[in-house]
């Protein structure tokens, strides 16, 4: 068992000493100062997460949690529910595009049922519940088992790091968790539902100006507590979104830095951030997402994406695809000479 406020007490400031004796580090290295542009600023901060001036990323550790949503029975979603049970299947069968993507990088990958509505064989089962509620009638999920997510995410994120795992990516399934991301988002921030929803899985604009109508009248009833975030969390949110919560928090409480996904791993980044405001530090963003409340949200967190593919898919996939230039930033410390190494002349100054 891990106490969740005990280990969101122990997360300390991201240390900003050591990046700026990286950046001088870096300004030594055999380029003109500020060449390799966000690549610098990114090795920055790994060495401010790490407290390492060359730090280590290597491997990635990939965590995807699922679970479904009752709030799909108000038909917010271009998929039928069992579409969750069975794209997890083919995660475990090795054909789903963050397993691609993941192989690619040689990376680290758990699959977990956080709460998928039917039992799966050959998954890591951590099943707080068979499925939210409607929250459109009541809440999401019990205070406990909001406070529970967040615990099962930390657990599955120690065992990935006490697995070798040097950095996080946090993946999701579950269909209709785009309506969940966008009310925990609207809850949190007083930003209105209709500018934070977007198609998700594919559905038609007359479903997006329905889905946001939802999500109103379930803040209307349900009355989240924008300064508690488990609150929100449990009336609003998701398993999986809590899980990915948890394990950012047990991430940054270990000096691990976290890449960022999409729309739904960036909600659980807000909602992590509520709970700890130095977790922001020890994230990444990794691409912008084309749903609309993704930007919202990367700005509620102070964060800039690395880049923007016109992507929508989740599952980890965006902040998987970005790993290269993450690792990029950590092998060009450790790897590049420096000036006086090289027997390369310096920049002159110009009178």
């Amino acid at each position: 068992m891990i106490d969740i406020y005990q280990q969101i007490e122990s997360i300390k400031p991201v240390n900003k000493q050591k990046g700026l004796e990286a950046l001088a580090y870096i300004h030594s290295l055999t380029k003109p100062m500020n060449s390799l542009g966000e690549i610098e600023k990114m090795a920055v901060q790994l060495s401010e997460i790490t407290s390492n001036i060359k730090p280590e990323v290597f491997p990635p550790g990939v965590i995807v949690f699922a679970a479904d949503h009752g709030v799909t029975e108000e038909g917010v979603s271009a998929y039928p529910q069992e579409v969750t049970a069975q794209m997890v299947k083919n995660f475990l069968s090795g054909g789903a595009a963050i397993n691609v993507f993941t192989k690619r990088v040689n990376g680290l990958l758990e699959i977990v049922d956080a709460g998928v509505k039917t039992d799966i064989p050959g998954v890591r089962s951590e099943k707080i519940a068979y499925g939210t509620k409607n929250f459109t009638v009541e809440p999401a999920m019990t205070r406990m088992e909001a406070v529970r997510s967040v615990e099962m995410g930390m657990q599955r994120a120690d065992a990935m790091i006490k697995n070798g795992a040097k950095l996080l990516i946090l993946g999701e399934m579950g269909i209709g968790n785009t309506t969940s991301s966008s009310a925990i988002a609207a809850a949190l921030s007083g930003i209105k539902p209709e500018e934070l929803t977007g198609r998700g899985t594919g559905i038609e604009s007359k479903q997006v100006a329905y889905k946001a109508e939802v999500i109103q009248k379930a803040l209307n009833k349900l009355k989240p507590d924008a300064n508690d975030p488990i609150d929100v969390l449990a009336k609003v949110g998701g398993f999986e979104i809590g899980a990915m919560a948890g394990a950012m928090l047990y991430a940054a409480s270990k000096k691990i830095p976290v890449v960022l996904d999409g729309f739904i791993c960036t909600t659980a980044a807000l909602v992590a951030s509520k709970l700890n405001r130095h977790v922001c530090d020890y994230m990444i963003a990794g691409h912008l997402s084309v749903e609309p409340g993704h930007l919202h949200v990367l700005n509620l967190l102070g964060k800039k994406p690395l880049v923007s593919l016109g992507m929508r898919l989740g599952e980890g996939t965006g902040a998987v695809l970005v790993y290269p230039l993450v690792e990029a930033a950590a092998e060009m410390v450790k790897g590049m000479a420096t000036f006086d190494a090289a027997g390369v002349s310096k920049e002159r100054t110009i009178k």
